[in-house]
């Protein structure tokens, strides 16, 4: 169940936003959507404290992206009560601050699977079940429950869903492309360790063995002259980027921000520069933003 006040809602991405609820219902997943999407997160914070957080914010708070700012809460915070919460709140509220309060639920019996599965204790179940500290914690909260201006059952929803979900409702759809991050390697140098996807070229015909070319790399036309006239380039490439076309949206949707691709040959100086550098190349022209590095460019060639 999702309840939602719609007038509240469009006022959400202006707001500085409150986010409590269930312990494992999802406060830190929503704190971090929310921080990738340019609010300063402060979670946990003593309820003493909140008028003084709360105090720089002036009439230009709608206006200036940098004061916009979630604050996590839940039943360990520092003094927390929710009928006091709710009265200071209610105070805190003006025409340059307006509090949005995002409440996340959960069905008891997927709380209790979460837990056991992450082995984490619950915060009110120190020294009895989980199912205990959950019902008690459910009582703690029914009054900001009831009062929340956004309630999410976060039951069935994986952690993308969720953050589609919560970017959705407020109006945060994530619009850009990962950053792509391209870079080519030499395999007997090893394997990049933060590749996402790695492409072997050493299929194609190697200028090391053209005396003419050793001594240049992948950056040099006639090095990509030579390495384009092998009869298996056109058709790799072209399935590569056929490949790509349509995977790189996805992991866009599953809120990848970062997509690292390496292209690798043997020496890391001829095939895979040509390649990695054509395909950042076309990345651009397909509006992804893009990174290039030749990780292996500068090693000194081999004797064969």
């Amino acid at each position: 169940m999702t309840k939602l006040s719609t007038e509240s809602s469009a006022k959400a991405r202006d707001s500085v936003i409150l986010v409590t609820g269930l312990s494992g219902a999802g406060r830190t997943t929503c704190l971090k959507t929310l921080e990738d999407h340019g609010f300063e997160a402060v979670d946990n914070m003593p309820l003493s404290l909140m008028p003084a957080l709360l105090a720089p914010f002036t009439s230009d708070h709608g206006t200036n992206p940098a004061h916009r700012i979630a604050i996590g809460i839940d039943t360990r915070t520092r003094d927390f009560n929710a009928e006091t919460l709710l009265d200071n709140l209610a105070g805190l509220k003006t025409e340059a601050v307006s509090i949005f309060v995002i409440f996340l639920d959960c069905d008891t019996d997927i709380l209790i699977r979460r837990f056991t599965e992450t082995r984490r204790r619950h915060p009110l179940a120190k020294d009895r079940p989980v199912a205990d500290g959950i019902r008690i914690e459910q009582q703690m909260l029914a009054a900001l429950k009831m009062r929340a201006d956004l309630v999410i059952d976060t039951s069935s929803l994986s952690l993308p869903g969720f953050r589609q979900f919560l970017e959705g409702v407020l109006n945060m759809a994530q619009t850009s492309a990962p950053t792509v991050m391209v870079t080519s390697f030499g395999f007997r140098n090893g394997l990049p360790w933060e590749a996402d996807m790695v492409f072997d070229v050493r299929f194609l015909t190697n200028p090391h063995y053209n005396s003419d070319l050793r001594s240049l790399d992948g950056l040099d036309q006639r090095v990509a002259a030579f390495v384009c006239k092998d009869a298996g380039f056109s058709v790799f490439f072209d399935n590569l980027t056929n490949y790509l076309a349509p995977l790189i949206p996805r992991f866009a949707a599953e809120g990848k921000s970062y997509l690292t691709i390496a292209i690798g040959c043997t020496g890391g100086r001829h095939r895979s520069v040509f390649v990695a550098d054509k395909l950042a190349h076309w990345l651009r022209n397909t509006g992804h933003p893009v990174t290039l590095r030749h990780r292996d460019i500068e090693a000194a060639p081999v004797p064969r």
